[in-house]
């Protein structure tokens, strides 16, 4: 545990009786990138987030879509931000819009209405193995996706970049293009081919991404490189994410629910604080909360959260 104030900016909430989540619904199986969600495949609510992060007194969170139904993905910007209204969290939304939708506009737009609307994600990750791809092909090349990314800077939303490294050089050419947009790789890059040329693509692409003056890091989702992971594992990969990065544009996230199928959310901080113990304090406070609050434009959030009533 820790003195250190925590901003966590990768959380996901979900009600399965107000909103559709198709990767929520059985049947299961330990197929997908993932594995077996079945473990949290149950209502996941403030309380529910605040019982398990209560040993690092989070100051705030962002909430980042939580892989909605297309179609309910407006209900679920509209439900965040009543709970954000009533209890002061999650003073970030990240909502999913798809960039190759042609009623893009019209749906950010509405979107937009709800105050606290950061940025936007589509998950795109594309893998020739069936079992770790997220999408059937790789639309990050298509024109209107692109199309798609460079109207985001229309409403000042940043877009959090779920992909895998393989794709990185594209997107970085395309980040470059419209660096009004700002890029917020997710899960440390998911360098999930972890051999010697695996690895040499998600350092090139990441050395990419970063080249991009407003692109910045979440680090979390270990456990999709490693289920099992062991803290071995996983330092280098974090490390050697932070040196490409810099401090000053890295922040460490719980990824919860989701990486609870890789951990508890104690193991999961515990070891991201070991790992930059040899940090200084005032790095260690950029990386858990500063950066955070910066890079999502949250306001009033260095306070220590307050305990809430559930908002369901």
């Amino acid at each position: 545990m820790t003195d250190l104030p925590f901003i966590d900016p990768h959380v996901h909430l979900w009600h399965l009786g107000n909103i559709r989540y198709p990767w929520l619904s059985p049947p299961f199986n330990d197929d997908g990138p993932n594995g077996s969600v079945e473990s949290i495949a149950h209502n996941y609510l403030l309380d529910d987030y605040l019982a398990e992060s209560v040993a690092w007194h989070p100051a705030a969170i962002v909430h980042v879509e939580a892989g909605a139904h297309a179609e309910d993905s407006l209900r679920e910007t509209a439900w965040l931000q009543r709970i954000a209204d009533q209890h002061q969290i999650p003073m970030g939304i990240v909502a999913f819009a798809a960039l190759n939708d042609p009623d893009l506009e019209r749906k950010l737009d509405l979107h937009a209405q709800h105050s606290n609307l950061r940025g936007i994600r589509h998950i795109v990750n594309w893998h020739p193995d069936a079992k770790r791809t997220y999408t059937p092909r790789d639309v990050t090349g298509d024109k209107d996706w692109q199309r798609g990314f460079a109207v985001l800077a229309k409403y000042g939303l940043s877009f959090d970049l779920q992909a895998y490294p393989g794709q990185f050089a594209r997107l970085a050419a395309l980040g470059a293009r419209h660096d009004d947009v700002a890029v917020i790789i997710n899960h440390t890059g998911m360098p999930v081919d972890t051999d010697n040329e695996g690895l040499a693509v998600w350092r090139s692409g990441m050395k990419a991404l970063a080249a991009l003056p407003r692109a910045a890091l979440k680090i979390s989702g270990l456990g999709f490189v490693h289920r099992s992971w062991k803290i071995e594992q996983i330092r280098p990969i974090i490390l050697e994410a932070i040196e490409i990065f810099g401090v000053s544009r890295c922040m460490f996230a719980s990824d919860f629910p989701t990486d609870r199928l890789f951990g508890d959310f104690n193991r999961h901080l515990e070891a991201y604080h070991e790992i930059v113990a040899d940090f200084t304090p005032d790095e260690r406070k950029e990386l858990f909360a500063c950066n955070a609050a910066r890079i999502y434009r949250l306001k009033g959030s260095s306070g220590p959260t307050h305990r809430i009533h559930q908002a369901s």
